[in-house]
């Protein structure tokens, strides 16, 4: 047991629950930064403990989350239709890359970009919010027409992100659902949407790349010894978090993981 690797897997699963925000944002930059492990390794592991881990926040949310705080399973649907089928398309071409030194550096820059536009969006999901707020009470039926087509090209841009670096099913997703759902989606349901959406898209993405190889188990059981309770407590706590505290503290953790990685 690494009791390091666990306490990582309880912090990062108390933020998965409170916020949706923190799974691959916080954990592959912490494996690859703080405990050495190879990009390609860390993704892979990565995706599995964000499948497992949320699946247990997105079941808490299912429950405990009443009519108007569960998950959107619409939504979700019209989301899953363009991540599945994106995640398949960037695990076949990942399978053709041969070189290790490729796919690292590949996913390293990825992963840096992605973590940067993470903590954007973590900052301006309020103005993007208000935007499109407007946008929904000035031309409502246009706004309804393109609403599905739309959710699900998002569906498709995170299956890319989240198979390629593990991250953007969080923040990304969530500033997204606001963006597309303004009138729909309060913090509550977000979150459970946002978490259950990432459990299949992980999955998906975790199957693939241990048939390409970028996997350890042992680490993998070593996150969710923390995670599990992690998620848990902060699935429970959803409702009674300030995102006035949270959201500074997570972008500038973020903005900064992105360019150490970039600059790596």
């Amino acid at each position: 047991m690494d009791w390091l690797h666990a306490i990582a897997g309880l912090f990062v699963g108390v933020m998965v629950g409170m916020t949706g925000v923190g799974g691959g944002s916080l954990m592959a930059p912490m494996l690859i930064l703080l405990f050495g492990v190879a990009p390609t390794t860390a993704v892979g592991t990565d995706l599995w403990f964000a499948a497992i881990t949320k699946a247990v926040g997105g079941f808490v949310h299912h429950r405990h989350g009443g009519d108007h705080g569960g998950p959107d399973y619409e939504v979700i649907r019209r989301l899953c239709i363009g991540s599945l089928p994106a995640a398949v398309v960037v695990l076949l071409l990942l399978s053709q890359l041969d070189t290790h030194q490729i796919k690292s550096g590949l996913i390293m820059t990825a992963l840096g970009v992605v973590l940067i536009m993470t903590a954007i969006a973590t900052l301006m999901r309020s103005r993007f919010h208000n935007w499109a707020l407007n946008a929904r009470t000035d031309t409502a039926q246009g706004f309804l027409r393109y609403q599905a087509g739309l959710t699900i090209a998002a569906g498709a841009m995170l299956g890319v992100m989240v198979t390629l670096t593990s991250v953007g099913a969080g923040a990304l997703g969530a500033t997204l659902l606001l963006a597309l759902y303004p009138l729909r989606m309060r913090l509550q349901r977000l979150v459970a949407t946002d978490i259950v959406h990432a459990v299949p898209l992980t999955l998906v993405a975790g199957i693939g790349h241990l048939f390409i190889g970028n996997f350890n188990l042992m680490l993998l059981l070593n996150l969710l010894v923390g995670s599990i309770p992690g998620i848990v407590i902060g699935s429970l706590l959803a409702s009674r978090v300030s995102e006035k505290i949270l959201q500074p503290l997570l972008a500038a953790v973020l903005i900064f993981a992105g360019w150490r990685l970039i600059a790596a």
